[in-house]
């Protein structure tokens, strides 16, 4: 497919036309976002915390994003990938940036990208245009979010002041390999010499404790160089800057919210000296943290959940949550995923809280179909004797079929991919705007 001709008008347009600029969708390497950043000048001045890691990364940058602008800073922040707008990938301050901004800079990169004589894909280009934008509001800390692995993502041609290690397990292994060494050695190259670099993983493969020697990073490892405590419906945390107590919990919810909570204020605490916070700011910004898809409760009777989880690793973190809060009823899903993911792992994690399975497909051509899923549902050992899996056309037939079937007692989860809990939102916010 070839790019289209002209310089794009639209947001929409513009979107258009970067996914058909590369001929590969995902190409890993920084020589050439390397070269157009060269191009464009863009070697920020402010502090850089780089967030990688398998699960976790999006709660974690929303928490450091929520406590860094109660401090008072301009925070800018890079996530991917987006529920309903490309916009969410990029905020300043928490405001979403908007179209005619965006447009700009993709048009700088664009004129960058032409005298290199090279191109970009999609991710690259949404790289470069965030750090761009922040350059140009002057922010005080940038966030960014690694997109895959670590050592050939685009986000890491900008050197992070601190890097953070989320968890390591097998996700995208036909990029990043199919062990957790040769995981962990990709997304550890996100450290950098003599800078802070914390790690949320427990169980760490042999290969980062490699790369931490080879590299010379400051490390800290959660257990051993930070922690917490919890105690009812508060908590303490304990880091290189000793303790903090009385915390309140995390407004995202979930069992594992605490481990990333002590992540970020572990990372806040090797930032000290450059990006000071205090306790009213730290605690203010665990509560009002807000993160969309992540156990996102939007329905109380009956209880409707929204969860990304996409891999095995997820699934079960999903799954103890789903666990911790089960209902006196039923638990209908409404699940979809992509191919390329490991489904039979992410049913296994999950079938025993779950009664229904409403399965659907999503408009992407890396979705897996309907019956594909439900042929890895039965593989899993659940029968449909009892009427337990249904096929749907999409998520929101499936989900407007657990709407009219459950009861106040009973709960609809929905998840298995961005797309999936992206086509319900959507859905959602059209019924509450009429």
């Amino acid at each position: 497919m070839n790019a289209p001709s002209g310089e794009p008008n639209s947001l929409a347009d513009w979107l258009t036309y970067l996914e058909a600029l590369h001929p590969k969708t995902i190409e890993m390497g920084l020589d050439r976002v390397s070269r157009v950043k060269l191009e464009l000048g863009l070697v920020p001045e402010f502090p850089i915390i780089v967030v990688g890691g398998t699960n976790g990364k999006g709660s974690v940058c929303a928490m450091l994003e929520s406590i860094l602008c109660c401090a008072g800073y301009k925070v800018g922040c890079y996530t991917s990938p987006h529920l309903l707008r490309y916009n969410e990938r990029i905020r300043i301050d928490k405001e979403e940036i908007d179209d005619e901004r965006l447009c700009c800079a993709f048009a700088q990169i664009n004129d960058a990208r032409k005298n290199c004589q090279t191109s970009l894909t999609f991710f690259e280009f949404g790289t470069l245009a965030a750090m761009y934008l922040f350059m140009q509001a002057r922010v005080d800390v940038a966030i960014l979010e690694v997109g895959l692995g670590g050592r050939l993502d685009a986000v890491n041609v900008f050197d992070a002041d601190c890097s953070i290690l989320t968890s390591i397990d097998l996700d995208h292994m036909e990029y990043l390999g199919d062990t957790r060494e040769k995981i962990g050695f990709e997304k550890a190259a996100i450290f950098r010499k003599n800078k802070p670099a914390i790690c949320a993983e427990i169980n760490l493969p042999d290969s980062v404790n490699q790369q931490v020697e080879n590299i010379g990073t400051n490390f800290f490892q959660f257990t051993k160089a930070f922690g917490f405590s919890k105690k009812n419906t508060q908590w303490d945390f304990w880091g290189p800057k000793g303790w903090r107590y009385s915390l309140p919990l995390p407004a995202l919810r979930g069992e594992k919210q605490l481990q990333n909570a002590s992540t970020c204020l572990a990372a806040l605490d090797a930032l000290n000296e450059l990006l000071p916070v205090s306790m009213n700011d730290i605690r203010q910004g665990l509560t009002e943290a807000v993160i969309p898809g992540r156990f996102q409760v939007v329905s109380t009777q009956p209880m409707i959940i929204l969860d990304v989880a996409h891999n095995p690793a997820a699934a079960s973190v999903l799954s103890e949550n789903l666990a911790a809060t089960r209902p006196a009823g039923n638990t209908y899903a409404v699940f979809a995923m992509l191919q390329d993911k490991d489904i039979y792992g992410v049913i296994q994690e999950l079938k025993k809280e779950i009664d229904y399975w409403l399965v659907s497909s999503t408009p992407t051509p890396r979705a897996a179909a309907a019956d594909y899923l439900m042929n890895e549902i039965h593989k899993a050992g659940i029968s449909n004797n009892k009427n337990v899996i249904y096929k749907f056309p999409d998520c929101v037939a499936a989900f407007v079929f657990a709407c009219e079937q459950a009861t106040k007692n009973d709960r609809i989860c929905i998840f298995g991919s961005f797309y999936t809990v992206g086509d319900v939102l959507c859905y959602l916010n059209t019924l509450h705007s009429k």
